[in-house]
């Protein structure tokens, strides 16, 4: 049955549905395959209460972490997959990706490699912008969540990996410390932990001690603003029809990130072969 066919036999409510999700402004900042997935999810959800004949009360609405790994087994992907290396949906293929030039930059990679990431981060960073932040925190915000084309698990410590040799010590210290804070609320910094992760996460889940262990350290450090700023920038005050392109952002680019003469992948950096796999996932080894 299609999405359209469910949606008329469930009368899907869209604004509480948006509500779920954490409003208006997260569900701007979302891929269309996020989209697809929480609608899924939703409609999941609403097909099963009403086949047992109960409303989704306050308590129904989020599944368990012992749920959420009982669907485990289900998927045909396993979620902290990058998305570069699979296919938006269930029965459908990957596309062919354009080549990369022999030098590959940073504005390349935005073009070519970061389709699914891009529209998000570029509306991070154009907050961030708005909000006066520094460069280096503007470009944490452009930067953050683009390791996801590659892995997602644990991307925080990832995505500081693969920019540290080319970005300012803050702003790879916030995209590190940015995937511990999420969990926690700064009510003051304007961040409130969103619905979205009681779906993604469980209603009763419990981050793990690593999580635990960066957010006691990033709450006591100098820095700790940086990383808080992503998270605040990261779902929060945007409007869902904004509309920002790269172009805004090359000068900071230029004063701030460093990019290697011979591209990004070819300098024998030590994350050089992260690059290489964004750029040519379909290499079998």
């Amino acid at each position: 049955m299609s999405t359209k066919n469910i949606e008329s036999k469930l009368n899907l409510d869209r604004r509480t549905f948006i509500a779920s999700l954490g409003g208006a402004a997260a569900v701007g900042l979302m891929s269309h395959e996020a989209r697809a997935d929480a609608l899924e999810h939703y409609l999941e959800d609403r097909l099963y209460a009403q086949s047992e004949h109960a409303p989704l009360g306050a308590g129904q609405s989020f599944p368990s972490v012992a749920e959420l790994e009982e669907q485990i087994p289900t998927r045909h992907f396993r979620r902290g997959t990058g998305g570069l290396f699979v296919a938006p949906q269930a029965g459908s293929t990957v596309s062919l990706l354009p080549a990369m030039s022999d030098a590959p930059t940073l504005i390349e990679f935005f073009e070519k490699r970061f389709s699914r990431t891009s529209n998000h981060c570029l509306q991070s960073a154009n907050k961030a912008m708005e909000r006066g932040a520094r460069d280096e925190i503007v470009l944490a915000c452009l930067l953050h969540d683009t390791v996801q084309e590659l892995i997602k698990v644990d991307h925080g410590w990832w995505g500081a990996q693969m920019y540290e040799p080319y970005v300012p010590e803050m702003t790879s210290w916030a995209i590190r410390y940015h995937q511990a804070l999420r969990f926690y609320a700064d009510e003051e910094a304007g961040y409130f932990y969103p619905d979205l992760y009681h779906r993604m996460f469980g209603h009763d889940y419990v981050p793990p001690p690593h999580i635990v262990a960066a957010k006691d350290f990033a709450m006591k450090h100098e820095w700790y603003y940086a990383a808080r700023e992503v998270t605040v920038s990261d779902l929060y005050a945007f409007d869902p029809d904004a509309e920002v392109t790269l172009d805004k952002f090359h000068d900071l680019i230029a004063r701030n990130f460093k990019q290697p003469k011979d591209g990004l992948g070819n300098d024998n950096s030590p994350v050089a072969h992260m690059w290489r796999s964004m750029a040519n996932p379909d290499a079998p080894l």
